[in-house]
């Protein structure tokens, strides 16, 4: 591992502890070099399938990407990086839990989209109209009375989901 501060790569680590959903170790490291300490995290590399975007290419899986889309949708909403890391790690565990090589990339964009809906509504909005490319007002318009419905039909469940998600 490589000192990020003097790019040495001989040090030791200091201390090792699962993270809180046991998903990566978290580690302390001292550098031998310039004795800074710092801190890296491992994750099991698992095997994720290859996506086929709509024009037919196929591309390695990202999760940086879809982290970037959740993080556009949610600019400037109560949403943290916590909570759209969560939404990213219950994606991919969802793919990884279908085994299959390949995932067509709309079943990658639902998924984020099912999310959002729970999460946050405006982001949802955002993260729709750009991904379902809605062509006029009026396909936007129908998306936006949908969600209007749901809330009016269950206000408080609706509400308290949602604050349950953000904690």
């Amino acid at each position: 591992m490589k000192c990020p501060f003097c790019h040495e790569t001989d040090n030791r680590v200091i201390d090792s502890r699962l993270s809180k959903d046991s998903n990566m170790i978290r580690r302390r490291r001292e550098c031998s070099q310039c004795n800074r300490r710092f801190t890296t995290y491992e994750r099991v590399e698992e095997m994720m399938p290859l996506v086929v975007k709509k024009d037919g290419r196929r591309e390695a899986y990202d999760r940086v990407k879809i982290i970037n889309g959740l993080k556009r949708a949610c600019e400037k909403r109560p949403v943290g990086i916590n909570t759209i890391e969560a939404i990213a790690d219950r994606i991919e565990r969802t793919l990884q839990e279908r085994g299959e090589k390949e995932i067509h990339s709309s079943v990658i964009g639902e998924a984020a989209m099912r999310e959002l809906h729970d999460t946050d509504q405006v982001a949802y909005v955002r993260f729709a109209s750009v991904y379902r490319s809605f062509k006029d007002i009026n396909e936007f318009m129908v998306e936006l009375e949908e969600l209007i419905k749901e809330r009016k039909s269950t206000p408080t469940e609706h509400s308290a989901a949602t604050r349950q998600r953000r904690e």
